[in-house]
């Protein structure tokens, strides 16, 4: 008999059931991988396409966590580790293919390896790093690896400005992923900025789909208004880890 089993007494059969699904759940994110790979690897790659499958994978990570806190995916499939599942799916999703697909499309200067490589090795660095994901206190240590948002706009910053931009952007995320710089677990953001953070994510998305519209060749001003969002989560993210660092501990 497992520790949970010991612990908390025998599973029935449908919370046994429902755990696993969670953990299938959540591996279903490297279907979406796949395609996007297979995209990418064609002789004449679609990037919205990549992108929608971003989009679908995207959702999967962000409704995954919630199903597992609910059916106790850690009490009842313990011998599972859904944290393993994860972060290769998110590896691949929010910081390999959308790099691969920057390198791939030419969004970044010559040789596109050298832009490329740091940030891949940074996430890998962000991703190892047990302290990165700290639920408890609900944040992200350094910049949380959204390289799939990155990627889409490094497709328009290209149009618009060319590539140089983006080698700069990149490599300033990838500095600042191993910097212990909080940023907010959108799922864990604290009341009351939980629905506004989610609320405004949910918008945020419909914008950067009605920009995939006309990709890469998006309106500037749509372009700009969409960096709101990631402007306000970025100034409460700052705002609540400072917060959360000055406030005494209870032993204090």
């Amino acid at each position: 008999m497992s520790e949970a089993h010991a612990a908390y007494g025998a599973p029935t059969a449908g919370q046994r059931a429902r755990a696993h699904a969670v953990h299938v759940y959540t591996a279903s994110g490297v279907a979406f991988a796949f395609l996007a790979a297979a995209e990418i690897a064609s002789p004449s790659p679609d990037p919205t396409r990549v992108f929608l499958l971003f989009v679908a994978a995207t959702l999967v990570d962000a409704t995954d966590g919630p199903l597992a806190r609910r059916w106790e995916v850690k009490r009842w499939a313990a011998q599972i580790d859904g944290r393993t599942i994860d972060d290769i799916v998110d590896y691949l999703t929010f910081t390999f293919l959308p790099l691969l697909l920057v390198w791939r499309m030419g969004w970044v200067p010559e040789p596109r390896a050298v832009w490329v490589v740091p940030a891949l090795i940074a996430s890998l660095f962000g991703f190892a790093n047990v302290g990165a994901k700290d639920e408890e206190a609900g944040f992200f240590l350094g910049f949380p690896s959204y390289w799939n948002v990155v990627a889409l706009y490094a497709g328009i910053w290209h149009h618009l400005y060319g590539p140089w931009v983006n080698a700069v952007v990149i490599l300033a995320l990838a500095a600042l992923t191993v910097v212990p710089i909080g940023f907010l677990y959108p799922n864990l953001a604290p009341r009351p900025w939980k629905i506004p953070v989610l609320a405004g994510a949910a918008l945020w998305l419909g914008v950067l789909l009605a920009m995939l519209r006309d990709f890469p060749e998006t309106p500037g001003w749509l372009m700009w208004l969409s960096l709101a969002y990631p402007a306000f989560y970025t100034a409460l993210s700052l705002k609540l880890r400072s917060s959360a660092v000055r406030r005494p501990s209870p032993a204090d």
